[in-house]
């Protein structure tokens, strides 16, 4: 437990710590939180939110009544949730690719058949229930709330990890199932934030500067070093590449991928995925809560934990400016994304697990109660951090986005459903 809980102190204390004032703030003083926000750090031609968007939405708040011939307004909002939560999801996609290419990797073969098929459960239950409950309040709520359908089908990796050990105990197979869930479904939101929310017009043309950014990077300082070493055991090409470049060419590479996804209208904020596979790594990982990883001196591991503290201080930031919510916001879209993650979660696994372990004959793994995919259901129902981050681009700024995000916060409350629901079910914990 003490890993796990180190694990979340260490990326989550700062989130929950910027959450918190932001809600404080925005409920004491809404006018100078919302200043705060998207206050203009850099008017330029490259970075940044369209500029007539800013100036038509935000301007007047800062005495602004026209740009010139500018094009880009870096705010802090964007530089925030467009271009330093990167760094948190190149983290989040380094443990999913581990977990795929990896020989012992949680993600392949048949171990992980039926956590992946609960996983779509996990994704198809929230959606249906949310925009189901929408259609039926009628078509002016449903029109408002629809593109918001993605809020309620994420999970939140390691508040969700913490919960499922606190309710079934470190020993239980469903906790390594619920890992499995959680990692598959940080993927799929992954997917869906480039799919279906696109930050701008698309121009698919640009991707070419991430793909070209991600094979030269490769070729170049991966590839070719390796091939250059065949039969050498000493490796001393690789050697004086990752001591004397150590990460610097992929962060060119990413800076040139990140600029290519903001140039193709994809959200930018997933602009470091296409570098991450190209880093050098180990052949074993041990997980994203073990201790162990730090003294795994492969480039990929070596950068995740250089971007521990940085990526720790964007999270407070993060918190900072999405959390800051009135109260007086909880609206309809509150209780549709709640609804999606407490009803829609636990129904949508518990069906798809107990039909892949049933009639498709993929099992569950020994211990593990059909019941129990219930309970997990619950445990996945913490959406917070990306839940908040996808509602953010969901919706434009108003009362539709904040009830949303109300939403995305209020899912904590699936914590306490899930240990409530553990007793129900009566849950034995297995602590080894």
């Amino acid at each position: 437990m003490y890993r796990v809980w180190n694990f979340v102190t260490n990326y989550s204390i700062l989130l929950i710590a910027g959450a918190l004032i932001a809600l404080v703030w925005a409920n004491l003083d809404s006018a100078s939180y919302k200043y705060l926000v998207e206050y203009p750090l850099l008017m330029n031609d490259w970075v940044g939110v369209d500029a007539s968007y800013w100036l038509k939405s935000y301007g007047k708040y800062y005495g602004y009544t026209e740009l010139g011939d500018v094009q880009k307004v870096l705010s802090f909002h964007y530089l925030v949730n467009d271009v330093l939560m990167a760094f948190f999801f190149a983290i989040a996609a380094k443990e999913v690719w581990e977990a795929v290419i990896l020989k012992n990797g949680s993600l392949r073969g048949r171990k992980a058949a039926t956590p992946l098929v609960a996983t779509a459960g996990g994704m198809f239950g929230p959606i249906a229930v949310y925009l189901g409950l929408a259609l039926y309040l009628g078509s002016d709520t449903y029109n408002a709330v629809a593109n918001g359908w993605a809020v309620p089908v994420a999970t939140d990796i390691a508040f969700a990890y913490l919960v499922g050990r606190l309710v079934f105990g470190a020993g239980h197979p469903a906790v390594r199932f619920l890992l499995l869930l959680a990692i598959a479904d940080d993927a799929a939101g992954l997917i869906i934030l480039a799919v279906f929310y696109p930050s701008g017009e698309l121009a698919p043309e640009m991707l070419l500067l991430s793909v070209a950014a991600a094979i030269g990077v490769y070729v170049l300082f991966n590839w070719l070093p390796r091939r250059m070493d065949q039969g050498n055991q000493l490796r001393p090409v690789s050697t004086w590449v990752r001591n004397r470049l150590s990460f610097w060419p992929y962060l060119l590479a990413s800076a040139i991928s990140w600029y290519g996804f903001q140039e193709a209208g994809l959200h930018p904020a997933l602009g470091l995925l296409p570098i991450v596979p190209t880093l050098p790594h180990a052949d074993r990982a041990f997980g994203i809560f073990s201790e162990a990883e730090q003294y795994l001196t492969d480039l990929l591991n070596h950068t995740e934990h250089l971007l521990k503290h940085p990526v720790e201080i964007v999270l407070f930031f993060f918190g900072l400016l999405n959390a800051g919510v009135e109260f007086s916001a909880i609206g309809e879209a509150t209780w549709l994304v709640l609804a999606g993650l407490l009803i829609g979660k636990p129904v949508g696994i518990l069906l798809f697990g107990w039909f892949a372990a049933g009639p498709m004959r993929l099992g569950l793994p020994a211990g593990m109660r059909t019941i129990d995919l219930f309970v997990i259901g619950f445990v996945a129902a913490i959406g917070f951090t990306v839940s908040l981050f996808i509602a953010s681009v969901a919706f434009e700024s108003g009362p539709v986005q904040d009830a949303a995000k109300m939403g995305a916060l209020l899912s904590f409350f699936a914590a306490v459903v899930s240990i409530i629901a553990g007793r129900l079910f009566r849950i034995e914990r297995q602590e080894s």
